[in-house]
């Protein structure tokens, strides 16, 4: 029984648990549907940070200059426009920011992101993304799973099932809350109809980021009699069914939770980070939200360094909101930039002085962008029809900007980048063919690309 059924290994990770191991023994990885798996071809990458700007970055305030903005603004907005989320529709609006050129390849920067802007030769700026959709929730979804609705696997779930992690004491999908959990809820990192052992994995920024990390049990013997018991439950449940995803998923999560109870706490702990690293991380800033950003970042290094696949950084809470600024819009923004612009500068520059930056393909982007012209006076509404994103490191081209919206920043004109695109080309990169990369279900070969999807040829080293 224990060599045809997912319980092959729960034996052996429950009696290394009790004993002080943490690496899988071989049972476990013959087993064990997360261990790395053979890609279609070469890949390029073997981790992904994803930045997630909630609630939308202005394009034209970050990395899209628009000098016609300036010539016309406090105008009425002179083409025609397109339906808004609010319809509180206000004169052209300049950006109150100044852009400058950075880096050797001359790439422009608004000045809301002075330390990101060092690390333009490292990065690929895409100034044409769209959306098809204007509200949050859906937006959100199509952004994390490349579907508009709720209930498909998260970007996570599916690099986990086609790569499986390197990993084996850690979740290979983890996501570092800062407090703002994206429009859609949980949804966004789940695993839909994939088995449930792909779903993300959410470590709170505080102490400890997982609940019952720690054992309640008195001593370590006690509790791997308890998970005996669970192990022996489920194995004659199995018996009887012979086969269930959903307990097999179960018997997964309860075998990688008890290594957790060793891993974590060491991943956490930033004692043996130098001062000198925490501050360039900003975890001794005056602002608290660069405090708890600049600890996501630290972490997210420490995770790549451990091999975990995919992890997400979401936006510090308190002292401002998510990146969609209706009204305040210089407040609204200068806040959120001053919240993870020290962090991200310094992991990328943690990361390329480590050696990992080649491996570690790093994505920063919101849902869709803003609009060119204010929503009452000095906000912007919900823009999906051209917004801006950048990536680093993982196999993508260094210093180059791709696509381009019209002169006002409204609408991509020039290599549009479908939300699709962007998945397609970021499989491409971990040497995963976006069409074969499938699962059955309801009938149909499923893909996070849906039917769609187009590899970024250009942006690619």
């Amino acid at each position: 029984m224990l060599t045809s059924s997912a319980t092959g290994f729960g034996a052996v990770a429950l009696s290394a648990m009790a004993s002080g191991a943490t690496r899988p023994g071989l049972a476990q990885q013959e087993k064990n549907a997360l261990r790395p798996q053979p890609t279609h071809f070469d890949a390029k990458a073997r981790s992904v940070i994803f930045l997630y700007m909630d609630g939308g970055v202005s394009q034209v305030d970050s990395f899209d200059p628009k000098p016609r903005l300036d010539k016309d603004n406090g105008k009425p907005f002179p083409t025609a426009i397109e339906p808004t989320q609010f319809n509180n529709i206000g004169n052209t609006l300049a950006s109150p920011w100044k852009f400058q050129h950075y880096g050797e390849c001359g790439t422009q920067v608004s000045d809301l992101f002075p330390h990101v802007a060092q690390h333009v030769d490292d990065m690929t700026v895409v100034r044409s993304m769209v959306n098809k959709f204007p509200e949050h929730t859906n937006a959100n979804y199509f952004l994390h799973s490349g579907h508009g609705q709720q209930g498909r696997p998260g970007m996570g779930a599916w690099f986990g099932y086609g790569l499986g992690t390197e990993c084996q004491d850690l979740p290979h999908y983890v996501i570092l809350n800062g407090g703002l959990i994206p429009p859609g809820g949980l949804d966004n990192f789940g695993s839909g109809f994939l088995p449930a052992s792909y779903q993300g994995s959410v470590f709170a920024n505080s102490d400890p980021p997982v609940a019952d990390i720690r054992r309640r049990e008195k001593t370590a013997e006690m509790q791997r009699r308890k998970l005996d018991l669970i192990r022996q439950l489920d194995q004659k449940t199995l018996e009887r069914y012979q086969h269930d995803d959903q307990i097999e998923s179960a018997i997964a999560n309860y075998e990688l939770a008890a290594r957790m109870q060793l891993a974590v706490p060491e991943l956490m702990d930033l004692s043996e980070e130098s001062k000198q690293t925490q501050d360039a991380y900003g975890m001794s800033a005056e602002f608290r939200n660069t405090q708890t950003f600049g600890r996501q970042c630290l972490i997210a290094r420490r995770l790549v360094e451990r091999g975990v696949r995919f992890i997400q950084l979401t936006c510090p809470g308190g002292n401002g909101d998510r990146w969609d600024q209706h009204g305040g819009l210089v407040d609204g923004h200068s806040k959120n930039a001053r919240s993870v612009d020290q962090p991200i500068g310094a992991l990328l520059g943690d990361l390329k002085e480590r050696g990992l930056l080649d491996s570690t393909l790093v994505v920063w982007s919101g849902e869709f962008g803003r609009t060119p012209f204010a929503q009452g006076r000095d906000g912007r509404d919900h823009n999906p029809q051209g917004f801006s994103l950048w990536m680093a490191g993982g196999g993508v081209k260094g210093g180059l900007t791709y696509g381009a919206t019209d002169e006002f920043g409204y609408k991509a004109v020039e290599n549009k980048v479908e939300i699709h695109d962007l998945h397609a080309t970021m499989l491409h990169l971990f040497g995963m063919d976006h069409e074969r990369l499938t699962y059955r279900f309801s009938g149909r070969d499923m893909r996070l690309t849906d039917v769609h999807g187009h590899v970024l040829h250009d942006i690619l080293a």
